[in-house]
C-alpha cells in the first residue's frame, strides 16, 4: 500500500494519550488518523464532542443568524451556479452605485 507522510503539530500530552487509547485497542496512532481522514472524506463532516465550548463570538454569531433566518433576511441556493450569479448581480449593482456617484 502507498503512503504519504503528514507532518502535524500535536500538543505532545495529547499525543501520548491517544497513543495509550490506541494501543489499548490494539491499534496504532497511524491507523486512528487513516479512519479518522476516510470518515471525515465520506461524511464532509467533523464531530465535536459536548466537551467543546463555543466562544462568545460564535454564540452571537450563531444568534444573528437564526434571527436573521426568521426575519426573512437569509438567502439559500440549491446550486453554487445560483450563489455565483447572486454574487455577480450585487457587485455589478454596487460598480453601477459608485459610478452613479
Amino acid at each position: 500500500m502507498n503512503t504519504a507522510v503528514i507532518n502535524i503539530k500535536v500538543n505532545p500530552l495529547i499525543k501520548k494519550k491517544a497513543q495509550s487509547l490506541a494501543e489499548e485497542l490494539g491499534l496504532s496512532l497511524s491507523a486512528v488518523i487513516n479512519r479518522l481522514l476516510k470518515h471525515f472524506i465520506q461524511t464532509k463532516t467533523i464531530v465535536f464532542t459536548a466537551k467543546e465550548e463555543p466562544t462568545e463570538y460564535l454564540l452571537q454569531a450563531l444568534k444573528e443568524s437564526k434571527e436573521d433566518i426568521k426575519a426573512g433576511r437569509a438567502i439559500s441556493f440549491t446550486k453554487p451556479e445560483k450563489a455565483l450569479r447572486f454574487l455577480d448581480k450585487m457587485i455589478d449593482n454596487e460598480r453601477k452605485s459608485r459610478h452613479k456617484d
